[in-house]
C-alpha cells in the first residue's frame, strides 16, 4: 500500500481572511469575487447604507445605538440603516421640508454593495488612525460585533417594526440633512463673490 500525502492548501490571502470574517463571524452576505480581489458586502440583506460627509457623520452618532456600526473612508461616513430604509429616505427628507434642495448624502438599498472595511483585526491602530486605518481604504469606526445581530441596532422607522429600543431614522435623517446644508452654506459664503 503506497501512502499518500495530501497537497498543501494555499495560504489564505489577507481577502480571504477578510472575506471569512464577514460570512462566518458576522454572518454578513459578501459580493463574490475570485481570489485577491477586494471584499463587497451585499446592501439590502441586512442593512442599507447612509453614506454622507464624516462631519454630518459625526453629529448624528448621537443618534445611533452604542452597538450600530459606522464606517468611514476618506472625509465620507457609512452608517448603517435599517434594511429597506432606503426606499424610506426620499419621502422621509420630503416629510422633513428637506426634498428640494441638494444634499450631500446618498443612500445604498437592496442590490447595492459597499466596500467592506477592513475588520478592526486587520491593521493595528497607530498615531490617531482607528484599528485597521490603511490610507484610502473604508475603516470601521464603530465596529460590528461578532455574534451580535446588528439589524436591532439600526435605526429604523417605527411604522416599519423598528419601535422599541432601535434608533429613529428620522431623527438621524433630520441632523444629518441639516449638518449636510449648514456646509453647503459655509462653503457658499467662503467663495470670492464676483461682481457683475
Amino acid at each position: 500500500m503506497v501512502a499518500t500525502v495530501p497537497l498543501p492548501r494555499r495560504p489564505l490571502d489577507a481577502s480571504d481572511q477578510v472575506r471569512r470574517w464577514y460570512e462566518n463571524e458576522l454572518g454578513w452576505p459578501v459580493a463574490p469575487g475570485g481570489p485577491g480581489a477586494s471584499v463587497r458586502l451585499v446592501v439590502g440583506r441586512l442593512f442599507d447604507v447612509l453614506d454622507v460627509p464624516a462631519e454630518a457623520g459625526g453629529a448624528a452618532l448621537r443618534h445611533l445605538a452604542p452597538g450600530s456600526p459606522v464606517a468611514v473612508r476618506g472625509g465620507r461616513m457609512r452608517l448603517l440603516v435599517a434594511a429597506g430604509s432606503a426606499e424610506e429616505v426620499p419621502g422621509v427628507l420630503e416629510w422633513l421640508e428637506w426634498g428640494p434642495l441638494a444634499l450631500d448624502l446618498t443612500v445604498l438599498g437592496a442590490g447595492g454593495l459597499m466596500e467592506a472595511p477592513a475588520p478592526p483585526w486587520a491593521v493595528p491602530a497607530g498615531a490617531g488612525r482607528p484599528a485597521g486605518a490603511v490610507q484610502g481604504a473604508a475603516v470601521w469606526l464603530r465596529p460590528p460585533g461578532p455574534g451580535c445581530e446588528v439589524e436591532v441596532s439600526l435605526p429604523t422607522l417605527s411604522a416599519l417594526g423598528g419601535g422599541g429600543d432601535a434608533p429613529d431614522l428620522v431623527r438621524l435623517l433630520d441632523t444629518v440633512a441639516t449638518r449636510c446644508h449648514r456646509m453647503r452654506l459655509r462653503e457658499c459664503a467662503s467663495r470670492p463673490r464676483s461682481l457683475h
